[in-house]
């Protein structure tokens, strides 16, 4: 006599338990459906967390005086607080600029430091030039190079008048090269 549970040969042929049960298959469902939904709330998350340090320094425009102080065809150095945020970090640095008022208003502005080795340089008021004590590079008051191994002009800023106000967005370059490349 066999046993109730063992099925004899030819005794329900074609019948077989399928591989699954439907509650392992409702399982499978449901961890597949929270995967989904952690997924989907997990992107945005480490988005917020991880994109800042992949944005690049956002600047502002920066009050460095009024117009009307400055004097015509002849660089004036302008001292100016700016903030600067970079990923996570928010730095207030002491920036100083070189702004020139042309004999019809219009202002140029540079940036203080040299396109050689990024010496910072200084008006000469007896020669009409700007110098740098480094290497001695020289440019005139357009910012073109008279002499020495600066390889490029002075970098302008951009700059703007609202209000007899003068901003400038501060930058910095990358020295020694032929052309300007900003950091």
């Amino acid at each position: 006599m066999s046993h109730p549970d063992e099925l004899q040969e030819g005794e329900g042929a074609g019948l077989s338990t399928p591989v699954g049960s439907r509650r392992t298959f409702f399982h499978w469902v449901t961890v597949a459906a929270a995967a989904v939904v952690g997924v989907g709330l997990a992107i945005p998350l480490l988005g917020s967390l991880i994109s800042p340090a992949f944005t690049r320094r956002r600047r502002a425009w920066v009050d460095v005086g009024p117009v009307d102080a400055l004097p015509v065809g002849r660089p004036a150095q302008l001292d100016h607080v700016t903030t600067v945020h970079d990923g996570w970090l928010e730095a207030t640095s002491h920036k100083a600029v070189w702004a020139v008022k042309q004999p019809q208003g219009d202002v140029t502005v540079f940036s203080p430091i040299c396109t050689h080795l990024g010496c910072g340089y200084r008006w000469d008021e007896t020669e009409k030039k700007v110098l740098c004590p480094c290497h001695g590079s020289s440019f005139d008051v357009n910012g073109h190079v008279l002499g020495g191994p600066a390889p490029r002009p002075l970098d302008r800023l951009p700059a703007k008048v609202e209000g007899g106000r003068l901003l400038v967005m501060y930058q910095d370059f990358k020295s020694g090269l032929p052309q300007s490349v900003e950091l």
